[in-house]
């Protein structure tokens, strides 16, 4: 598989690579990024293995990440149609204005314009509400999305860290009132961060919307740098916001280790090449400071894990779910469906069941 590979974005027409070019290390203005020259050489090189989806969002490093974009593509206005760009809207950049941030529909008209003025350009592919705004009626934000949809400023809507209820009124309320779907979801997931599957992912499956994951390294735990034996990567910056591994993301990440010494990758793009086998996974988000690490994490699209390699890794990082998931896979399947075989898969039968049958 190759970057130009494409695949559609959840139940959309919209194609996109299967790894997206995540740009939250575009800037130094957090003082851990990259600075524009070597932003750009990243950049530079996705574009020219083919890759075609850029992400970013209006509060990475200020506005600045934008702005890196925008600069690059101003120069090359040929390019600019043929890449998908998205951006996220929700974080203010103004203290003390109410209505800097959020999703509300003063504050997104206001956001995009921002956005759309650091792109340098006069739309945006997908357009994703970054996080849940407590304080703005779903309906509102959903339905100023849609009118961005018609007056052609951004072609497609995403959500980010939206709780699964949340996201599941949205699209239905969508659906019913006739608005612009939503296509795909923005979540965390990793080999180190899987309780998605608890919600998230079955309602996307069921509700034909793509998954993004973001952090598929778990901030770098995975990225081959970290292991139990060795003293954890110096990086004063980085570390104050992420921490260390815990000693259970230690035992998940001695086995990634072993896995990858099997296949003979490195750790980090197995743990992408894992993830790329996960149920509505449609694009990763992958990042990188320097360029060096930014192509050896476009080596996952080049291995292909067997079933005991996943089996291992799935098993080690086996998440604990939120209820019901304990019991829709144990006991819903004993009480509801007599041990029979459904859609190739065997139930079993309730044990206080097993030598009876209905008898009033």
């Amino acid at each position: 598989m190759s970057l130009d590979s494409f695949v559609t974005l959840g139940r959309s027409a919209l194609r996109v690579s299967p790894l997206t070019l995540g740009t939250m290390t575009f800037g130094e203005d957090w003082g851990w990024g990259t600075d524009a020259e070597h932003s750009v050489e990243i950049l530079a090189e996705y574009l020219d293995r083919g890759g075609n989806s850029i992400d970013t969002a209006n509060i990475y490093t200020n506005g600045h990440s934008e702005k890196i974009i925008g600069d690059y593509f101003a120069g090359q206005p040929s390019k600019r149609d043929r890449v998908v760009f998205g951006t996220k809207f929700f974080a203010s950049l103004h203290p003390g204005d109410p209505n800097g941030g959020g999703a509300g529909r003063k504050s997104m008209i206001h956001q995009l314009e921002a956005s759309l003025r650091r792109l340098q350009t006069d739309y945006v592919d997908i357009y994703w509400l970054h996080n849940w705004d407590k304080f703005a009626p779903i309906e509102e934000t959903l339905r100023a999305l849609d009118d961005l949809v018609r007056s052609g400023k951004i072609r497609y809507i995403g959500l980010s860290d939206l709780p699964a209820w949340k996201t599941a009124e949205a699209s239905v309320l969508s659906h019913f009132r006739g608005w612009t779907p939503v296509i795909a979801l923005q979540l965390e997931y990793s080999l180190l961060e899987r309780t998605i599957e608890g919600e998230h992912v079955p309602m996307a499956e069921a509700l034909d919307m793509a998954i993004m994951p973001w952090s598929p390294l778990k901030n770098g735990f995975l990225s081959g740098k970290y292991r139990r034996s060795a003293a954890m990567p110096a990086d004063a910056s980085r570390s104050m916001i992420t921490g260390a591994p815990s000693e259970a993301d230690y035992d998940v990440i001695d086995v990634l280790h072993q896995v990858a010494e099997d296949v003979g990758a490195s750790p980090a793009a197995v743990a992408l090449a894992w993830l790329r086998t996960k149920p509505a996974v449609t694009s990763i988000l992958i990042g990188a400071r320097r360029k060096e690490q930014f192509v050896e994490n476009l080596a996952a699209l080049e291995v292909a894990l067997g079933e005991e390699h996943i089996a291992r890794l799935d098993a080690i990082s086996k998440p604990t779910l939120n209820f019901p998931a304990h019991v829709l896979e144990t006991g819903t399947p004993m009480l509801g469906y007599g041990g029979t075989r459904i859609n190739g898969v065997q139930t079993t039968l309730w044990p206080m069941l097993a030598q009876s049958t209905a008898r009033y």
